[in-house]
């Protein structure tokens, strides 16, 4: 049986490399400078370590970084107990593991965070690193767990939306110029892009008519300038850079860098061998697609190619 994705195997090898080079995020937190800076040193060669000196300077990092895989605080602190300030940070990171370092038996607090799910697990001071280091690794095995699962449900739910508003177009296409855009929404909100276009062919040309999203309203289109759609039509095959700052192909293509763009999928959208539409998918930040996710879009580009050829030739009667 002929590979229904025959690029996959290239695809993989860019979403290995990528995969490879990230680091987990975690932050620690203490208000002794000599604590922060060693625990900072004891992690540093194998995390992307954020740090914090009090419990409300934590909230400032993570409000500017995002999600961390792990967070190691301290739990006698000025202003805010440990304790309090893992609890702040549940709501927004539930998928978070927390750590307490205690140098104080203040266990109705520390009780209290465990049930409540604030805290996973705490550690004493003085504290042992290599005992620290096999904690804080199971702690990072039980995230990327939790992660694991949350995105899976996401996706399935994102994958089942697509679906439906792809049979939903293809059943009850009418017009061209209408299905365009709710395509494109369909396609950016399921595979998390920043932007996405889904622009006509003819004749192996683009053509202006075109369907766009973006997370941030508007989305450039340099297409036509672009060697990865020149290619995708003239080989009728999926083509992606998953982390453009460091290819070399795309290295000195300038729509890139000015658009912020680190990441481009896009797809031919065939019927009967003739390519009908391009589909692009493009993201601000190095692509971290699964290969499930790949066959997907290939899967629903074939949706795609049925609605566009759907309404190309159907006229609604009078």
């Amino acid at each position: 049986m002929n590979n229904p994705l025959p690029e996959l195997d290239q695809i993989r090898r860019q979403l290995g490399n990528v995969e490879s080079r990230k680091k987990a995020k975690m932050l620690v937190v203490d208000d002794e400078p000599d604590n922060l800076d060693l625990l900072y040193r004891t992690f540093r060669r194998d995390f992307q370590v954020l740090k914090a000196d009090s419990g409300v300077n934590a909230l400032q990092v993570l409000a500017s970084e995002g999600e961390v895989a792990v967070i190691i605080s301290d739990q006698r602190m000025p202003e805010m107990k440990g304790t309090e300030f893992l609890s702040k940070t549940v709501p927004q990171f539930p998928d978070t593991v927390r750590i307490i370092l205690t140098g104080f038996t203040d266990i109705e607090d520390l009780v209290e965070a465990i049930n409540a799910g604030q805290v996973y697990k705490y550690i004493t001071k003085p504290w042992d690193p290599i005992e620290l280091k096999a904690v804080v690794q199971r702690a990072v095995e039980t995230y990327e767990l939790l992660k694991q699962r949350t995105e899976e449900l996401r996706r399935a739910n994102a994958q089942m939306g697509l679906l439906a508003v792809l049979v939903q177009v293809t059943q009850q296409a009418s017009n061209l110029d209408a299905t365009l855009d709710p395509i494109a929404k369909a396609f950016g909100e399921s595979f998390s892009a920043d932007g996405c276009i889904l622009q006509l062919v003819e004749g192996n040309a683009l053509v202006f008519k075109q369907g766009t999203y973006s997370v941030f309203g508007t989305v450039e289109n340099w297409l036509a300038r672009d060697p990865l759609t020149t290619e995708a039509i003239a080989s009728q095959q999926l083509q992606v850079s998953v982390n453009v700052p460091n290819d070399r192909k795309l290295a000195r293509v300038s729509h890139y860098e000015s658009n912020s763009i680190q990441a481009h999928l896009i797809i031919p959208i065939t019927f009967r061998e003739e390519v009908l539409a391009v589909l692009s998918l493009q993201w601000k930040q190095p692509c971290t697609l699964r290969e499930d996710e790949l066959k997907l879009i290939h899967l629903s580009a074939q949706l795609v190619a049925i609605a566009l050829t759907s309404t190309r030739y159907y006229q609604p009667t009078k």
